[in-house]
């Protein structure tokens, strides 16, 4: 009995790494020199000619052999070993939100530009009624 290994889907492995990555087709076709549409047909084939490869792998940040040998469950264990090896401390300090600003300042920057703005108004009317 054989046990014949499938090929890995190069075009799919491409186009999860691009989406992980934040890209879409066409910033990548731009990247590369190609149309979009050619980015699309490469992330359908199984096969991609090592040239484009390579090009398609600088691009994204990666080695050609992560992309050969890139798979969506070890993206998952890596996610999950990292959020389990945490403890519950520092997970809540993680999901908190912390504004990077004082609230209570930009409350009184509000304001004074609203003040400001009024005694423009006010400026602007005396201005007319000397002027009658």
């Amino acid at each position: 009995m054989s046990t014949v290994t499938k090929p890995k889907h190069i075009g799919r492995n491409i186009s999860r790494i691009r989406e992980l990555r934040g890209m879409k087709q066409e910033a990548l076709a731009i990247a590369i020199g190609i149309s979009q549409q050619s980015i699309s047909n490469i992330e359908g084939s199984e096969i991609v000619d090592d040239e484009k490869l390579q090009k398609i792998a600088e691009i994204l940040g990666v080695s050609v052999e992560a992309i050969k040998n890139f798979s969506d469950e070890a993206v998952f264990n890596i996610i999950g070993n990292t959020v389990n090896n945490h403890d519950n401390a520092s997970m809540n300090a993680n999901i908190q939100y912390q504004p990077t600003f004082n609230p209570i300042d930009k409350v009184v920057e509000l304001y004074e530009r609203l003040v400001q703005a009024e005694k423009e108004k006010v400026e602007y009317l005396e201005k007319l009624l000397k002027g009658k």
